[in-house]
């Protein structure tokens, strides 16, 4: 895409979607990056029925590490690699408790540091919980930069790279948000729901699903659980 076409593109979701943020349930950072860490390969949804079952009987470091991980199974049963993710919840309560006074860093390396979380995880955080202009590139993300022509490259670090050079200042913050939804409700990965796509004529992909429709705006995200 040329500077023109992305700076277009993000104008379009912006519109659409002013203040966009995560479909994951929290009120804390803390509870994000629980969230966060429960749901890699799951949905968020998935992960919101869990949540919702913990989060009102744990929801700090000092509560989930007095939980322990047998006590702590059954409120995330839903969710996929129950143990090991359990584990690293309760591993990464304890961390925190240790060597941050019970909060959560706001700092790539030390977020990094905590079992089990890597850079998107990282990323995520970074960006929603607190406001930086981080870019974590899911499986959504890398799609819809690939598929576009937005930001291409055979990796996810190469695409997260590429999008934060290429991204006005402007729309970074919320970049993130509005890509994941994008790809969560319109470009989809088996057959992209291009007639009902805001972007359509700025977007590169030569095999565009055809047919015209009126155009679906950019899902609005859930706010944060209250």
């Amino acid at each position: 895409m040329t500077p023109k076409e992305i700076t277009q593109l993000f104008e379009r979701f912006r519109e659409a979607n002013p203040a966009p943020t995560t479909e994951l349930e929290y009120s804390t950072p803390y509870e994000l990056l629980v969230a966060v860490a429960l749901s890699a390969q799951m949905t968020d949804v998935g992960v919101n029925i869990a949540t919702r079952k913990l989060f009102p009987v744990a929801n700090t470091p000092q509560a989930i590490a007095r939980l322990g991980v047998e006590r702590l199974l059954p409120y995330i049963a839903n969710v996929n690699f129950t143990r090991t993710k359990a584990a690293n919840v309760v591993a990464t309560a304890k961390q925190l408790i240790e060597l941050h006074g019970g909060e959560v860093p706001r700092d790539r390396d030390a977020l990094e540091a905590l079992p089990g979380v890597g850079r998107k995880t990282a990323n995520v955080v970074l960006n929603t919980a607190f406001g930086e202009g981080t870019m974590a590139v899911d499986t959504h993300i890398f799609r819809v930069s690939n598929r576009t022509g937005l930001a291409t490259g055979p990796d996810v670090r190469a695409v997260e790279d590429e999008l934060l050079r290429v991204v006005p200042d402007a729309y970074l913050q919320n970049a993130h948000h509005w890509l994941i939804l994008h790809g969560r409700y319109v470009c989809k990965a088996r057959v992209p729901d291009c007639p009902r796509c805001i972007v359509r004529d700025l977007c590169h992909f030569p095999d565009k699903t055809p047919g015209n429709a009126p155009p679906l705006e950019v899902a609005p995200a859930r706010t944060r659980r209250k």
